[in-house]
């Protein structure tokens, strides 16, 4: 819970502001439901050597969103390392091999530029913009026959 009470790490995502315990209590809650209704949802990430929470990343996609999303969000102790784009690159492979996914989004702010940098590295590339939250986002897509491209 300590991700959703930073200032910087909150600052792009949700409606932008941090969480209170018990918001971040419910957004919990909601990440959980997510697996129970869609079978799949966010992974926990952590440091191989010390089991260090590092952040979060996977797939969401609750009702009237703009698509199947991979998302990611770090503490800020793990920014620039690397971490969201292993994470994200393994569970794209997940979501074109087992989940038989065509098209997969992430949604990002146009200030945001580590996670474009991110979503460009996994071979996404703008496709449009969405309103989340009230406000306005990017659209970083990668379809099934791009995915395969930068696999050969």
């Amino acid at each position: 819970m300590a991700l959703d009470s930073d200032v910087e790490v909150m600052r792009y995502i949700g409606t932008g502001v941090t969480q209170t315990r018990a918001e971040a209590w419910r957004s919990m809650a909601s990440f959980l439901g997510h697996w129970q209704l869609r079978g799949y949802g966010m992974w926990a990430v952590e440091r191989r050597d010390t089991r260090e929470l590092v952040g979060r990343v996977g797939f969401i996609n609750p009702e009237g969103w703009p698509g199947f999303e991979l998302g990611w969000m770090l503490r800020r102790a793990s920014w620039g390392r690397g971490y969201a784009t292993e994470a994200a690159r393994r569970l794209l492979d997940h979501a074109f091999t087992d989940m038989k996914r065509e098209r997969v989004i992430s949604l990002i702010r146009a200030a945001n530029a580590p996670s474009i940098r991110v979503a460009e590295r996994l071979g996404e590339r703008l496709d449009g913009r969405a309103e989340i939250f009230g406000q306005d986002a990017l659209v970083y897509a990668i379809d099934r026959a791009g995915w395969r491209a930068q696999k050969s």
